[in-house]
């Protein structure tokens, strides 16, 4: 028996500057960037692929053509004798059309 689909959050909507926290600037991000067009952003754990598309294509007036996400499991960390966990977080990333790019610098 399969499980009826449910809405996962309830019907509040994100706005886009609150579902695109900040970007992700790292050597692989600049070369899927350069490569591939794709980008890297820390996104809202309530985020969904559509509030992503939506945000990115009015904060940065571009055209998306895909968004991937990724939920992060945290880091465990240590401090002496404390043991613990960096917090869970929500990645995503956008590729956009060939014609549009996104300058971070």
């Amino acid at each position: 028996m399969s499980k009826p689909q449910t809405q996962r959050r309830s019907g509040a909507q994100l706005e886009s500057h609150q579902v695109l926290l900040r970007p992700l600037v790292t050597e692989k991000g600049m070369h899927r960037s350069e490569r591939h067009n794709a980008y890297a952003f820390e996104i809202s754990t309530l985020a969904t692929k559509e509030d992503v598309r939506r945000a990115v294509e009015e904060l940065f007036n571009v055209r998306v053509i895909r968004v991937n996400t990724q939920n992060r499991r945290g880091k465990p960390r240590r401090s002496r004798f404390r043991q613990g966990l960096t917090r869970d977080w929500k990645k995503a990333v956008v590729t956009l059309h060939e014609e549009d790019r996104i300058d971070f610098f």
